[in-house]
């Protein structure tokens, strides 16, 4: 019994060290690709800390599985590399049993990554999407692009040439107020800036050197041009200012919990059993329409056979763009019902994957026998490539109906586990270790005469 604590101690400090890691390699590249989001916007240290809190729930279902992998193997490399695995054999306890209690953990942190996927993660995917939405709309002269003409504000169309990047000014502005539907009014300038009222309710226009050009519609006779050295224009930006929005709005498939998608793919089943039927009504009666338990065609082929085959005609092209509409409903159905069916399994398929990475981490930790955070790393990442790879590509298959979805989301689990299965059989037969003089026969002879 104390055996099966110590191993299991071993993993504990490694596990929570390689999380650590992950986390931070993760965070650093979310926050690099949405820094333009982020900065500049005036938020408060609250809101930033909340997104990222919000942001860590996804991270978490990723780092997890990979942080098992990486303990595992630090941990059976360290006791491979201190002779404790040679010990342990010599005392009669094989590598199945070794792997019992870290097997056991894995099954624990299975059924609690599943509960969060179902229960917390799908809302706080929700909540950071709302909270990033409400985030970029906060200020939109980001959204100004020189050259084209952005409608971020209401009843305004502005287009600017020209955007200092290191004093914000405008240059070349040009404005189109539709505000009042009955005058027509352009304002151009030779250079401005945009900013924000103190209370986030207004968006001001400071314009410098430039004219201001009004008609009206219903008289085309009325004509005004103002020159101006200094004008405001203040416009409504009420849909800018940072508001924390309700969880009301809809959500989407990464947003909600297993149960709650079984229940959606449940009713677009029935709708697709409702598509079914119609179609087929619709292929029966495609040519033939029945009137008084008697074909049209035998009734008209008596009076006109040419006035017969234009009804004719004209009811296939009306049934022919009728099923090319249902068609299309039907194959929108399919899609929507293989989209939630992919992440109904991936909730499943990525716990189960801690499993699957023990199966690999321990055979693998006694043939390098090395337990450095290093090489460990290096190995978990390969693995865990080929398993994302399987992981992607399967769902982009099953998306588009090319792959069952749950041999898309569970085949990375089923290869990865006949291999770990594998190495596991062969590691607890004969002693197996991986060296890596392989790679000093990469480094050329120069730099090895310079090292000696």
């Amino acid at each position: 019994m104390l055996i099966y604590k110590y191993i299991l101690k071993n993993h504990i400090a490694p596990f929570f060290f390689s999380a650590f890691i992950l986390f931070a390699v993760l965070l650093l590249q979310y926050l690099m690709k949405i820094a333009d989001r982020l900065i500049g916007k005036g938020l408060s240290f609250w809101v930033i800390s909340k997104f990222i809190v919000y942001s860590l729930a996804w991270m978490l279902v990723l780092v997890i599985p990979m942080s098992v992998l990486v303990a595992t193997m630090m941990a059976f490399g360290s006791m491979a590399q201190n002779n404790e695995i040679a010990i342990f054999k010599a005392s009669g306890m094989s590598l199945y049993k070794m792997i019992i209690t870290p097997l056991l953990a894995s099954f624990v942190i299975a059924i609690l990554l599943v509960q969060f996927n179902n229960h917390v993660y799908p809302n706080t995917n929700h909540a950071a999407r709302i909270l990033l939405q409400n985030i970029s709309r906060q200020k939109p002269t980001l959204s100004l692009v020189p050259g084209v003409f952005s409608k971020d504000v209401q009843n305004y169309s502005i287009l600017v040439k020209k955007i200092d990047k290191k004093t914000d000014k405008l240059k070349d502005v040009i404005i189109y107020d539709n505000s009042d539907p009955s005058v027509l009014e352009t304002v151009t300038a030779k250079e401005g800036k945009i900013y924000f009222s103190k209370n986030h309710t207004k968006l001001i226009m400071d314009l410098h050197n430039g004219e201001i050009h009004e008609s009206s519609i219903r008289n085309n006779d009325e004509y005004r041009r103002l020159i101006f050295k200094h004008y405001q224009i203040a416009m409504n930006a009420e849909q800018f200012s940072y508001q924390q929005s309700s969880f009301g709005n809809r959500r989407g498939e990464r947003e909600l919990g297993a149960q709650d998608m079984l229940v959606i793919v449940d009713s677009l089943e029935r709708i697709k059993n409702n598509y079914l039927l119609s179609l087929n009504r619709k292929l029966e009666n495609k040519f033939f329409v029945k009137n008084n338990n008697q074909s049209v065609i035998d009734g008209e082929r008596r009076e006109n056979l040419k006035l017969l085959f234009l009804r004719v005609k004209e009811r296939a092209k009306r049934t022919e763009a009728s099923l090319l509409a249902s068609t299309q409903a039907l194959e929108n159905n399919l899609r929507d019902q293989n989209k939630y069916w992919v992440e109904i399994h991936k909730k499943y398929s990525l716990p189960v994957a801690c499993i699957i990475f023990v199966l690999i981490g321990a055979p693998l930790g006694t043939m390098m026998r090395r337990g450095g955070f290093g090489v460990a790393a290096g190995f978990s990442l390969i693995f865990f490539l080929i398993y994302w790879f399987f992981l992607i590509g399967g769902e982009k298959l099953a998306d588009r109906g090319l792959l069952s979805p749950f041999l898309g989301m569970w085949s990375a689990n089923i290869v990865l586990g006949i291999f770990g299965i594998f190495l596991l059989v062969k590691a607890s037969r004969k002693r197996v270790t991986i060296n890596f003089n392989f790679i000093l026969k990469l480094i050329p002879k120069q730099l090895k005469n310079v090292t000696n």
